[in-house]
């Protein structure tokens, strides 16, 4: 089974998500970033896959870098290279029999040079709905994993604590 790689062109989703919009809009382009870093790394680990966040350095000069954060690569491209042209060429080289590369931009312009290249796409808003539905199961198998722990000390079942939990607040709104 081949390994899976997403690449992300990091401004393209701030400039897509709601939230990261809102931030964006306030001034808050570092909140923005690191917000993103923070929702991609916990998709990235849930699912088991690598994620390279590439951020044009453009809109942050002389800054080229790349380090590891969150368990993310994250790129900040040379001040005169776009992270498009960084993402297109990094897809080519990274797509092998071994390793699947995806590229998450809203860009048609990449999104056909990257399929061109064998690697797949998907839009911003697809992987924001993506990390969306991740992020409501993570919640969830958290939820699990608190009542597997909480039941295997309890001689309760599941629907006896649904109705303690009821009766307490039921009491707790009397007061």
């Amino acid at each position: 089974m081949k390994s899976q790689l997403l690449i992300v062109d990091g401004y393209n989703m701030i400039g897509a998500w709601p939230e990261l919009v809102q931030l964006k809009k306030q001034d808050l382009l570092e909140d923005a970033r690191e917000a993103l870093l923070n929702r991609l790394s916990n998709y990235a680990k849930y699912e088991g896959i690598e994620i390279i966040v590439v951020f044009d350095a453009q809109l942050v000069p002389g800054i080229q870098q790349n380090y590891k954060k969150y368990q993310l690569s994250v790129v900040f491209t040379k001040e005169e290279e776009t992270a498009d042209s960084y993402i297109e060429r990094i897809a080519g080289e990274l797509n092998t029999r071994l390793t699947q590369v995806t590229v998450a931009t809203s860009d048609l312009a990449e999104q056909w040079m990257v399929f061109s290249q064998g690697a797949l796409r998907t839009s911003a808003y697809e992987l924001y709905k993506t990390i969306k539905k991740t992020e409501k199961s993570i919640a969830q198998d958290s939820k699990d994993m608190h009542f597997i722990d909480f039941r295997r000390n309890s001689p309760w079942n599941e629907e006896q604590l649904k109705k303690l939990s009821r009766k307490l607040e039921d009491l707790s709104k009397d007061r």
